[in-house]
């Protein structure tokens, strides 16, 4: 059945010129990121504002269309180079405006990422195609072992999961907070440079811890996940799907705001 409705949407694949938004921020600046610039990252405030922190154009369109980085194509080297900054204000009539997440580190919401496509399309320039592939992904399945997630803690903790240590995965195991078995497919899909979909059936969020002892002098992160992976109770099943893709065609650095 999922192969019967992947080929009908890929015999419908949207390819269109140009992506246009109506939805855009009252006030934003652009600029580029100085030495004083020293986090990185993109954080949502009450009221809607957003600030962006060290990011390049590439990791903003991920952000803006929700998309991982083997997800866009295209453009010259300063799309992924060059760092910029940007804060932006949505109007007061926007439902963003009535926003108040509990946590900075929560990602934009729908509005917001149309109004963060509008902005980049604006000052850089941008001429982009949004494609539907037929690639390789993986497929987030059970497997024959018993579940070890726990029921989340705290439901308003930011959404995470990464090493054991603490931050980004470093093949000393996994942990996770608060995080969907959706969000977590799509957390691990960078390591795996494909799309990982989840096909769990599993609903709600949950907390994890699992331990994986590794060569500290070569870890092998991939080999760290899927064991991961196994002992959680999943397992990593390869296929063909869709894969939604950013076309960059033209992209210019912005002029001073």
């Amino acid at each position: 059945m999922f192969v019967m409705r992947l080929r009908a949407l890929l015999a419908v694949a949207l390819v269109v010129p140009s992506i246009a938004q109506e939805a855009a921020f009252e006030v934003a600046s652009v600029r580029p990121s100085t030495p004083a610039d020293r986090i990185i990252g993109l954080f949502t405030y009450p009221g809607g504002r957003i600030t962006i922190t060290n990011y390049s154009l590439g990791a903003m369109l991920e952000a803006a269309f929700q998309v991982q980085p083997f997800q866009i194509v295209g453009g010259n080297a300063w799309v992924q180079e060059d760092r910029y900054s940007v804060m932006a204000k949505p109007p007061a009539s926007s439902q963003s405006a009535k926003a108040n997440p509990k946590n900075s580190k929560l990602p934009p919401n729908d509005e917001q990422c149309r109004m963060l496509q509008t902005l980049l399309i604006d000052r850089f320039h941008l001429k982009l195609r949004h494609e539907i592939r037929e690639g390789p992904v993986f497929f987030l399945t059970r497997n024959n072992r018993k579940l070890s997630l726990q029921p989340t803690k705290d439901l308003n903790e930011y959404p995470w999961a990464g090493s054991v240590a603490g931050a980004g995965f470093s093949g000393d195991g996994m942990r996770g907070e608060n995080i969907t078995m959706g969000q977590l497919a799509e957390r691990i899909s960078p390591y795996f440079e494909r799309p990982i979909i989840d096909q769990t059936g599993i609903s709600g969020s949950f907390d994890f811890r699992v331990p994986y002892p590794f060569d500290k002098e070569q870890p092998d992160i991939g080999v760290s996940l899927v064991a991961c992976l196994r002992e959680l109770g999943f397992k990593l099943d390869s296929g063909k799907g869709p894969v939604k893709t950013i076309v960059i065609e033209h992209a210019e650095r912005p002029s001073a705001n």
